[in-house]
């Protein structure tokens, strides 16, 4: 196999699309985001991205068949908006991988004439977010205040370290060849799948592209986890009245 094998499933025509990159990542924000605007969009797949940076393994599907792990291009054209949205399974397991399939995406993304991409990701914070907010990136400084007017977040200190995968490269990239390019980061907890976040982010994501999209379904399943967070709170509340009381009364200083 070779490093990237690109395979063509439709032929489109589009004059100028935007891309969306939602690939599995933090919360799987970016996921849920990404396979939401397929399904409420009805975009057609057209592309399909195979590489052996991938994991190796196979997805068992539900019907007993299988299938390589793979990412994936859907196009949706209507007579205000062109999009290029790319999903998939997973993330390259390995540093080349990462440049490599961002290579490629981005060699894709310029063969349509793409001069926008926006890449969705989770911000994991290592606690539970009572408040989802949405923090972000750019590859130009005029984006920042572009995107600060639809209410995206920009700090000196968030995203500490830099952000990982093909969210990031393909700003730092994409920056070289000339493509604007902005990430979107919904903050999560980073341990569980966050659907609360990834709306947060679509519902910025929708305005910025003039697109309506119909919440209700990950509203569903926002709610769905708060139950699942409330019942994480209730047992941190526990710990902490417990741990108390099991408590040395004074230090053990086993070594001095």
């Amino acid at each position: 196999m070779k490093d990237v094998e690109v395979v063509n499933i439709k032929s489109v025509e589009l004059e100028s699309p935007i891309m969306i990159e939602g690939l599995p990542g933090v919360g799987h924000v970016g996921k849920l985001v990404g396979e939401y605007l397929i399904s409420e969009l009805g975009a057609e797949k057209i592309l399909e991205i195979y590489s052996p940076h991938f994991p190796p393994q196979i997805i068992v599907k539900a019907d007993g068949d299988i299938q390589m792990v793979r990412n994936e291009i859907y196009a949706y054209r209507s007579d205000d908006i062109e999009l290029l949205i790319l999903v998939g399974d997973h993330q390259s397991n390995t540093n080349e991988g990462h440049y490599l399939l961002t290579e490629a995406f981005l060699d894709i993304a310029q063969s349509y004439n793409v001069k926008r991409i926006y890449t969705i990701g989770g911000y994991g914070i290592g606690q539970l977010v009572e408040k989802p907010r949405v923090i972000g990136a750019a590859n130009r400084v005029e984006l920042v205040d572009e995107m600060k007017s639809y209410g995206v977040e920009f700090s000196e200190s968030e995203p500490g370290g830099g952000i990982i995968g093909v969210s990031g490269l393909m700003l730092g990239i994409g920056k070289r060849r000339g493509i604007d390019a902005v990430c979107l980061m919904g903050v999560t907890s980073g341990y569980l799948v966050d659907p609360r976040s990834a709306q947060s982010v679509l519902k910025i994501l929708t305005k910025i592209l003039g697109l309506k999209i119909d919440m209700g379904a990950l509203e569903e399943r926002g709610k769905e986890m708060e139950t699942i967070v409330a019942r994480l709170r209730e047992m941190e509340q526990l710990q902490a009245e417990v741990e108390p009381e099991f408590a040395p009364e004074a230090p053990l200083d086993y070594i001095r």
